[in-house]
């Protein structure tokens, strides 16, 4: 039993240390949902800037629906996506202002930050919360 004890304090102490460590170098960013209902939960942490929604940006990134079924992959193209962070559905233009160069996030879009009640034909239903994987690897300013 005493060594058990030991090992427990053991780990208590490594746990403690890293995350002592982790908030020292930047941990993660504490989850976040925006007024819009739009919701960031980061899993990487970076150290660039933020863009703008006037600013062109370069990701990764995999979107899925609520029942796992993935719709489109830049990770599957092998290829990073850039586009004008004003061009795109408002759930990115407010998800990827509140990321920095570096992170990755997970981001839910309500439908009414997504592509609501049109959906897109064939590929997303009409009135679906999507699902996003979000790597931002870059921020081009205009």
């Amino acid at each position: 039993m005493k060594k058990i004890l030991q090992l427990a304090a053991v780990l208590a102490t490594l746990s403690f240390t890293a995350s002592a460590h982790a908030q020292a170098a930047g941990a993660l960013p504490a989850d976040k949902v925006l007024p819009s209902g739009v919701a960031l939960k980061w899993t990487a942490a970076g150290t660039g800037e933020k863009p703008l929604a006037t600013d062109t940006v370069q990701v990764h990134y995999r979107g899925k629906l609520t029942d796992g079924k993935e719709f489109d992959s830049s990770f599957k193209r092998g290829e990073p996506a850039t586009f004008p962070l004003n061009r795109v559905v408002p759930c990115w233009t407010q998800a990827l202002q509140e990321m920095k160069v570096g992170d990755t996030a997970d981001v839910t879009c309500p439908p009414a930050t997504a592509y609501g009640e049109r959906g897109i034909p064939g590929v997303i239903p009409a009135n679906s919360v999507l699902e996003f994987q979000v790597q931002l690897l870059a921020v081009r300013k205009r």
